[in-house]
């Protein structure tokens, strides 16, 4: 089993940064994928990055590229969201999930990930 609890989230205007933090506890890492995910009222979950633990290979959904950085440490068993010029779109409360089994490639699916934490909220003021 693996326990991932998100931090970091808040309430900031149109152009500030957020940090999130994801800790994972439970079992050691290895053969994984993290992923970052938002929802936002009545729409459907959506990819915001993934990151290979093992080897560091970092995805990202069109609609963050340039601005989030997905990074994680190893030895705290962390992964972090850097989120920049955040926008209002990007209110939402954000989960990590962390995907067993990992073979390869972006997995932009929440059904592909099998443990996921309780989320975070953002909002963005404009």
């Amino acid at each position: 089993q693996v326990q991932l609890v998100e931090s970091g989230g808040g309430l900031v205007q149109a152009g500030d940064s957020l940090r999130l933090s994801c800790a994972a506890s439970g079992r050691a890492f290895n053969n994984v994928a993290v992923g970052w995910f938002r929802q936002a009222p009545v729409k459907e979950r959506e990819f915001v990055a993934q990151i290979n633990w093992r080897r560091g290979v970092t995805f990202y959904g069109d609609s963050v590229k340039g601005r989030f950085t997905i990074s994680r440490d190893v030895a705290k068993n962390t992964v972090y969201l850097q989120m920049d010029s955040l926008k209002p779109e990007d209110t939402a409360v954000y989960y990590c999930a962390v995907r067993s089994g990992y073979s390869g490639g972006i997995n932009p699916n929440p059904y592909e990930y099998d443990y996921w934490g309780q989320g975070t909220q953002v909002t963005v003021s404009s």
